[in-house]
């Protein structure tokens, strides 16, 4: 496996794209107490408001972005701070295992984990266990989304107040939904990429690339099964004016599917899970982009969750791309934007 990620430079691309995205290390934070732990074991970082409160807090569970082979707690200490700051929170911050070197379910597990830790001891950190909410963005949104509902059905730990999916990836069987070929080409995610990062996450290789993006990794009466969920009709129309052609996959390739066929595992692809399951969700909250390829997974879970009952919060950034709210305030760069749409997110939290 290393062997064939140095032919391809593919090594050599994510220690450098890791580097680039390392973030800063910032100063004390007059407002904050911030420590490094463990939770089972998983890296974490928990931001605790200094500032005494008439009683317990709220608890955010962090999840950060980065197709879960880039991204780390230094990364996001900026959203996380803000995030702390302005909603009176404490937010734990997640540093899970990153792909290709880990491979799924790694980080989907360290992130269960570490948020049942956390749910097993919130009095330490004088959280309610009324208002604990996962959060994340890209593909810390997928597995926030996948947490959700793994613990949706759990009666031994407190309930989840709500889940918060900033621009998630949600399915890995239709790269060409009108999302897909609206913005095939903006940064900072490109449709080849999306489908890279899943495969990454998956095999720890993106060999059958071009076969994913062409759709023949899903056998037909699959595609047909999911079809109700996973479909440009669910769209709504104004989505759809931007040059969009209806798609047809190419015919089915059955070794390809052997490889992929976890696609259609919901801890994975979470906009695949029962019905059962997505009813027993909690309040939710999605943010999306306009020029974002992962917009329309985001419209679809929506759509999925309020079939299923679940209040949604929408938020839609009409001139938003992907990654803008890690961007808000970056190197001295910053996207008025990407601080309106972290702040919808402080005010979901504040209204909670």
């Amino acid at each position: 496996q290393g062997r064939i990620l140095e032919k391809t430079g593919l090594c050599s691309q994510i220690t450098f794209g890791r580097y680039v995205r390392q973030g800063r290390k910032l100063g004390l934070d007059p407002k904050l107490f911030i420590q490094d732990l463990q939770f089972n074991k998983v890296p974490v970082r928990v931001y605790q408001p200094k500032a005494t409160s008439d009683g317990p807090r709220r608890g955010i569970l962090f999840f950060h972005g980065g197709g879960w082979v880039f991204g780390s707690l230094d990364t996001y200490e900026k959203v996380c701070r803000y995030l702390s700051r302005e909603s009176d929170s404490v937010v734990v911050s997640v540093q899970y295992r990153l792909a290709p070197e880990h491979k799924y379910p790694a980080a989907y597990e360290d992130c269960l984990s570490a948020t049942q830790h956390f749910l097993q001891h919130l009095q330490h950190y004088a959280v309610d266990p009324a208002r604990v909410t996962v959060c994340g963005d890209s593909a810390g949104g997928n597995l926030a989304a996948a947490v959700s509902q793994t613990l949706a059905g759990r009666s031994d730990l407190p309930r989840l107040r709500a889940q918060i999916l900033i621009y998630p990836g949600l399915q890995a069987l239709d790269f060409n939904l009108p999302s897909y070929q609206q913005n095939r080409g903006v940064p900072l995610l490109f449709r080849e990429r999306a489908a890279f990062f899943a495969l990454l996450y998956l095999n720890g290789d993106a060999l059958h690339m071009q076969e994913v993006l062409e759709g023949s990794h899903i056998p037909p009466d699959m595609r047909l099964k999911y079809s109700k969920w996973v479909s440009p009709d669910n769209i709504p129309e104004e989505f759809k004016v931007r040059g969009v052609t209806p798609f047809r996959p190419t015919d089915f390739i059955a070794e390809v599917y052997e490889t992929v066929k976890r696609f259609c595992e919901p801890n994975l692809c979470p906009l695949l899970a029962e019905d059962s399951v997505v009813h027993q969700l909690p309040e939710s909250f999605i943010l999306t982009c306009e020029y974002d390829v992962l917009r329309d997974d985001g419209l679809l879970y929506k759509k999925r969750l309020e079939d299923n009952g679940v209040p949604v919060t929408w938020y839609h950034l009409e001139d938003g791309f992907h990654g803008i709210i890690s961007l808000y305030d970056y190197c001295g760069v910053s996207f008025p934007s990407g601080k309106r749409g972290l702040d919808s997110v402080v005010n979901f939290l504040k209204s909670l």
